[in-house]
């Protein structure tokens, strides 16, 4: 198995009547969500075998997700069906090119109670690269889950992924978020986060200063994601920019999620820190493309042609 992702698994649901306020909208199409079940349809449409740590609720969204990362030839194994708790649930209003509300219902999310064992642990430590985020950090036990299997991650060699993924409704406050991601730090090989993500887990507002407080943890690379800036990775030797792929936006919804898909698939083949961003640009140009976050996840082919055409 080439990498291991543990976190949310999630039923989103698209407003199809584009442009109309979300209160306003009457039908919906659904589709697979939550940030890590993203990352790893992304990963598996690249060529990658990916397997997933989560948990669902024992409901029939959940036998839709489960179906769906199936079909993506994602390994389910073990993600467990919770009895009493909810498969996390979006609404997304869709008004390109810069709105795009969202409602999480994530009452007794079921993914909270995701659990790592014996059993995780050495299937995680089979693997190379291993991806979580900071939603995971939100509550018990799965932040202790999470914790452990970074740790097991770590002794055993693999590189390590911290996606911040910043999700107020998760949180009681965004000091909280910041201070729960920063515990994940010590055993974090590559960090990825947008402005407002760097400046809670770190407590700055500069981006040098942000900069220098990840690296100091011992963090390998990090990745600041600038929105209309493009991208930027530091090394504490080196440091890149690249800009943004020109495209007209559907949805940016999925956006992160595309470029962590792409970037970690750079990353695992070897490719300079650059080209990883390169990569991690144009998946996600191409989702913001599409409407939905599992569904648009592009493959090998159709980000080379962008790369192709001078991305």
């Amino acid at each position: 198995m080439h990498v291991c992702v543990l976190g949310r698994i999630g039923y989103d649901l698209y407003a199809r009547e584009q442009g109309r306020p979300l209160a306003e909208v009457e039908t919906f199409s659904r589709h697979l969500g939550g940030s890590s079940a993203n990352i790893a349809v992304g990963l598996a449409r690249l060529g990658l075998s990916v397997g997933i740590v989560s948990a669902v609720g024992d409901d029939a969204l959940a036998d839709y997700l489960l179906s769906f990362l199936a079909q993506e030839r994602v390994d389910t194994r073990f993600v467990r069906r919770v009895p009493g708790y909810g498969t996390s649930l979006c609404l997304t209003e869709v008004s390109p090119p810069d709105r795009f509300p969202q409602v999480f219902y994530r009452h007794r999310p079921a993914d909270s109670q995701v659990t790592v064992g014996p059993a995780e642990k050495d299937y995680i430590a089979g693997t190379r690269m291993f991806v979580t985020n900071g939603t995971s950090l939100s509550a018990s036990p799965a932040r202790e889950a999470t914790l452990e299997a970074l740790q097991t991650a770590r002794a055993a060699g693999l590189r390590t992924v911290l996606d911040v993924d910043y999700r107020a409704s998760s949180w009681p406050s965004p000091e909280e978020a910041g201070r729960q991601a920063r515990r994940a730090l010590p055993w974090t090989d590559v960090v990825l986060g947008n402005e407002e993500e760097l400046s809670l887990l770190t407590g700055e507002r500069e981006p040098a200063a942000q900069v220098r407080s990840v690296l100091s943890s011992g963090v390998g690379l990090l990745v600041s994601k600038l929105g209309a800036n493009g991208v930027r990775a530091d090394t504490g030797r080196e440091s890149f920019t690249v800009p943004p792929v020109p495209v007209r936006v559907v949805s940016a919804i999925g956006a992160g999620d595309a470029f962590a898909a792409g970037l970690l698939y750079g990353l695992h083949r070897g490719l300079p820190v650059a080209d990883c961003l390169r990569w991690g640009n144009a998946a996600a140009a191409i989702v913001v493309g599409r409407v939905s976050c599992s569904d648009a996840m592009p493959y090998v082919h159709e980000i080379e042609q962008v790369l192709a055409a001078g991305a």
